[in-house]
């Protein structure tokens, strides 16, 4: 495990800082590529909220990936990064103002929209700008799905989304606005989602929503599902890439595309998570009354998800080969939920080894903090160490 870093150059390095293995980043892409490309209609957007580092974007948008933002600094991330901005696609609650107008003088595929006070405004925008905003409807198809509760999305008490009691009315509304052109329907129902069944469950559903939508002769061309597909945490090694091939072939399978529609995916977590580790130093070992605690340089301003879901990320230390011990993998900031790990073995460890914090190319980088007033964490790539 530890052949996959380049340990001397870790060592010359300030620590805390993410490591992006961009050649499992490229096989990555070309095994998306590959499965989607065999589905006609098949299109993937990658969700930039899950890692936006501008040297992951670029590897990503050379690969001909379209972008999915949540935000205006997102879609400027993306274009900066060579996403053309016909394939980018932008959702999220709460568009301001400045935002919606980004995307309307930029020319972005469209508006993923969540609510009809949202479509007035982009519609009131639009016809200010002389634009024409293009737009699928969000609709919340009350979908649960088997993971953490605070990254489902797709159940009626979730904020996301158009309830689909309201659907109708939300097309007919927008249908009749001139500065708005009605494209389709996205759906979203959460992320780290392994079991496929979730995705037949929202496939049945869109089945159920078409066929009635048929029934009053309401044509839509474009179904974005969104993303949601998990990875291993527990196995980076033996897993580094996603069962996209499964991922596609449920859709391919179970969604009853009409003739002439294309199907969109927002995949983000399966894209860059497995690439990515967080390499941080040991500070101290303590010998606390009944453990042992490995106090390292990273805290969770560098990788929150732990304190804040209680996420599993498999530890590794790179600098030992000695027998293991168990440890408890702590940080430096000031919460008592600023921990790592419990009770996980380690190759025994001393002050100075270097961990890897496995599986953190998503939701790592792009959610850090100052918090403590730390310094933001740098992200580096294997090219930045094969000059």
């Amino acid at each position: 495990m530890k052949g996959i870093f380049p340990l001397d150059s870790f060592q010359k390095l300030r620590t805390p800082f993410y490591y992006y293995d961009s050649k499992l980043l490229r096989e990555t892409l070309n095994e998306i590529k590959r499965e989607a490309g065999k589905h006609e209609g098949f299109t993937v957007h990658y969700a930039v909220k899950a890692n936006a580092n501008a040297k992951v974007l670029n590897i990503i948008s050379q690969a001909g990936l379209g972008a999915d933002c949540v935000s205006g600094g997102e879609i400027e991330a993306s274009l900066k990064a060579g996403f053309p901005a016909e394939s980018i696609v932008y959702a999220g609650v709460g568009k301001s103002d400045w935002e919606i107008k980004l995307g309307l003088e930029k020319g972005i595929f469209c508006f993923n929209v969540e609510s009809v006070a949202e479509l007035e405004v982009i519609n009131e925008i639009a016809t200010a700008m002389d634009k024409t905003a293009r737009v699928c409807l969000r609709i919340n198809p009350n979908v649960g799905a088997h993971t953490h509760a605070k990254i489902t999305t797709g159940l009626a008490e979730n904020k996301f989304g158009i309830a689909m009691s309201d659907m109708y009315d939300a097309i007919d509304r927008a249908e009749k606005m001139a500065h708005i052109s009605f494209l389709g329907l996205h759906f979203h129902i959460g992320s780290q989602i392994l079991d496929m069944t979730d995705f037949v469950a929202l496939c049945n559903r869109i089945n159920e929503l078409q066929d009635a939508m048929e029934q009053k002769h309401i044509k839509i061309d474009n179904i974005n599902v969104g993303g949601g597909l998990g990875i291993d945490y527990n196995n980076p090694n033996r897993v580094p890439i996603p069962d996209f091939k499964s991922f596609f072939d449920t859709y391919a399978r179970h969604l009853k595309l009409r003739e002439g529609q294309k199907l969109h995916f927002e995949l983000g977590r399966a894209v860059v998570a497995q690439m990515g580790s967080l390499i941080t130093r040991v500070l101290y070992v303590k010998q606390g009354t009944a453990k042992k605690f490995a106090i390292v340089d990273a805290g969770m301003t560098d990788l929150i998800r732990p304190a804040l879901y209680q996420a599993y990320h498999k530890i590794e230390n790179i600098s030992s080969d000695k027998p293991c011990d168990t440890y408890d993998v702590v940080g430096p900031i000031c919460e008592s939920s600023d921990v790592f790990a419990k009770a996980v073995d380690l190759n025994a460890v001393s002050r100075g080894d270097l961990f890897a914090l496995r599986s953190a190319g998503a939701y790592g980088e792009i959610m850090a903090s100052q918090y403590n007033c730390r310094r933001l964490p740098e992200g580096y790539i294997t090219e930045d160490f094969n000059r």
